[in-house]
């Protein structure tokens, strides 16, 4: 018989409780979700079990194999999405602006920050998304920008839509923005996402609820800011990332 989600709420509703039960008998709080949360069926199947491999010959010779970006790289449109093409892209246009912080709230400059998601409609462009959904033509839905002096970053885009994935039967995933954060090198490569407020898929999404402390799980989610807000042109979200810390932002490689 195939998974419900009746089955995996209540799968998250037993993780959560023992998770609370644990917290209040004094253990600290788990920023970070466990790599093998059950009810993300595939996390199960493709976290490692095996310990990591050292790399035995000088670690910088890997990155020399990776790609390499600099602000050369990146141009002044690269953070529009709606300006990929030809055409305007269908949907709610969105600013999305905030800052890269370290653990004490000081500004991380010059680092690249790319952009992934689905378009108005739900859908991905990329071969593997075929669920019944209307690509865009004139949407992409990838980007990318450079930190500035303050920490900052902007990216103009569309509201992606909800969209189905096969976690379990009639499993459908909140709207969200990909992250991928790079240091001074390749193999620094951090990815998270981000979240729209009141979102009402949020109680069902078992990638959002593997992240069990409130406070972390919160931090996912982008603050509506009307300052943000462009006249007769988009709607602002504001959404800072804390990169270590107690404060860091949830990152999908796990800590």
């Amino acid at each position: 018989m195939p998974l419900t989600q009746r089955d995996i709420d209540r799968e998250v509703a037993e993780l959560r409780d023992a998770y609370e039960r644990s917290r209040a008998a004094g253990a600290p709080a788990a920023h970070h979700p466990s790599r093998d949360y059950a009810p993300y069926r595939s996390s199960v199947l493709r976290h490692p079990k095996q310990p990591l491999v050292p790399v035995k010959a000088d670690p910088e010779t890997v990155e020399l194999h990776t790609p390499v970006f600099g602000p050369t790289d990146v141009t002044d449109t690269d953070n529009d999405l709606t300006r990929r093409h030809t055409g305007e892209p269908l949907g709610e246009r969105i600013t999305v602006s905030g800052r890269l912080l370290d653990r004490a709230g000081r500004p991380v400059r010059g680092q690249l920050i790319e952009l992934w998601q689905a378009n108005a409609a739900g859908r991905y462009a990329h071969m593997r998304d075929q669920h019944p959904a209307p690509l865009d033509p004139n949407f992409t839905g990838v980007g990318r920008t450079l930190t500035d002096d303050d920490g900052g970053y902007t990216f103009t885009t569309i509201k992606p839509g909800a969209y189905p994935w096969r976690n379990h039967e009639n499993a459908w995933r909140p709207a969200h923005l990909h992250f991928s954060l790079f240091g001074s090198a390749f193999t620094q490569r951090l990815v998270t996402q981000m979240y729209f407020p009141g979102d009402p898929l949020f109680a069902h999404d078992p990638i959002l609820q593997s992240v069990t402390d409130e406070s972390a799980r919160q931090a996912l989610v982008a603050a509506y800011d009307h300052e943000l807000s462009r006249s007769e042109w988009s709607l602002g979200y504001r959404w800072d990332i804390v990169l270590d810390g107690p404060s860091a932002t949830w990152i999908e490689e796990g800590r």
